[in-house]
């Protein structure tokens, strides 16, 4: 893929950016060189510590394609854990910090991947919550789209023994936030009806997963395509509503009647925020997880007096700092789900660790479904 494809039109377009901030991409897809570099052999050498180089995606400068490094690894400090990742979620806040955009800014050079699936290779001193050989998920600061990553203890969950390492990948940011928006956000009850939007996307089948397989609630789930709906309604959404082709809040009302849905989950913004807003029953509560239309609307306050509706954030990843036990819970939570069989992560794409910028494309021009991920193995 040239680079004028990796940063194209659409993904200009997208991001809001200045073609002129890249000359040297320009350079490159006047010479047509490829978006993804040549790959680094997959062999790891020794180095005199006793460890060996692993492969890792770089972002070295802002806005610009990663590249495939070999990096010596660092010792484990005495409660920190090094793991051998097999799979790495790709999430849009990985293309954000990328961007320099998101609001955790590392310093470049760094790795991008905020979730992982692996094995533990070795533990620190003080480490008493894993052990070499234990199959873990992990959500790191950014550091996950590498063959080794080191991350506290306190940041890895075990997988229990019937759960695979591709599926338990997808648990962290996807269902860790579905879980959050539903149970200790929204407080979702059984019977109760949850519209959900981008319902095709990571976060949207989690939230019609644990809506409709764990809360017993009933899904209409909202997307921008007739494809998206029918994988939403295959994956367990009752109903579903194509935005793209008229007002969302006039759709829902056919559905429900005037009396409204009971609980929305946007990861959208914009008008599409304000159209689910206005479809909200008496009591109602909406959690915003995102603005994936790139718009941030403004809450029409009087809307909230009236039908005496409760409108709330979902941060899910400061949840890790600020109320801990929360957060882990929310993980702990999908990890039982997911061992009862009670829910069913679904694997949008998977991409090799040297395609992580067509991995990053196909997330930018929105051709994804489900959870992408990244294959370490």
């Amino acid at each position: 893929m040239a680079a004028a494809a990796f940063w194209g039109r659409g993904f200009l377009r997208f991001c809001r950016w200045d073609p002129r901030l890249f000359p040297e991409l320009q350079k490159a897809a006047a010479r047509g060189t490829p978006s993804n570099p040549t790959p680094v052999p997959r062999c790891r050498r020794a180095w005199p510590g006793g460890g060996r180089h692993y492969r890792a995606a770089r972002c070295a400068e802002l806005k610009q394609p990663l590249a495939i490094e070999e990096v010596a690894p660092r010792p484990v400090g005495p409660h920190e854990v090094r793991v051998d990742v097999h799979f790495c979620g790709v999430n849009f806040a990985d293309i954000l910090v990328c961007r320099g955009q998101y609001q955790e800014r590392p310093h470049l050079p760094f790795t991008p991947g905020m979730e992982f699936s692996g094995t533990v290779l070795e533990t620190g001193t003080d480490v008493s919550t894993v052990k070499e050989g234990d199959r873990v998920i992990g959500v790191s600061g950014f550091n996950g789209m590498a063959e080794e990553c080191i991350t506290d203890q306190k940041a890895l969950w075990q997988i229990p023994e019937r759960v695979p390492l591709r599926e338990a990948a997808i648990l962290p940011v996807s269902y860790g936030t579905a879980i959050m928006a539903l149970e200790h956000r929204a407080r979702t009850q059984p019977g109760e009806t949850v519209l959900v939007t981008a319902a095709a996307g990571a976060t949207g089948l989690a939230v019609i997963d644990v809506a409709t397989n764990v809360l017993q609630a009933k899904v209409i789930a909202a997307a921008g395509s007739d494809e998206k709906c029918q994988l939403a309604m295959q994956r367990g959404a009752q109903s579903s509503v194509n935005y793209s082709q008229g007002s969302l809040k006039e759709a829902v009302r056919k559905l429900v009647g005037s009396g409204g849905v009971n609980v929305v989950i946007d990861t959208v913004g914009g008008d599409i925020f304000l159209d689910a807003l206005r479809s909200l029953a008496w009591e109602g509560r909406i959690v915003v997880v995102g603005f994936a239309g790139g718009t941030i609307a403004s809450v029409p306050a009087n809307l909230l007096l009236l039908k005496n509706i409760s409108a709330m954030g979902v941060y899910w990843g400061r949840y890790q700092d600020r109320n801990f036990p929360v957060f882990s819970r929310s993980l702990s939570s999908a990890l039982q789900y997911c061992q009862e069989g009670r829910i069913q992560p679904y694997v949008g794409a998977v991409f090799k660790l040297e395609e992580v910028n067509d991995a990053f494309l196909h997330v930018i021009q929105r051709k994804s479904t489900g959870k992408v991920l990244l294959s370490l193995k």
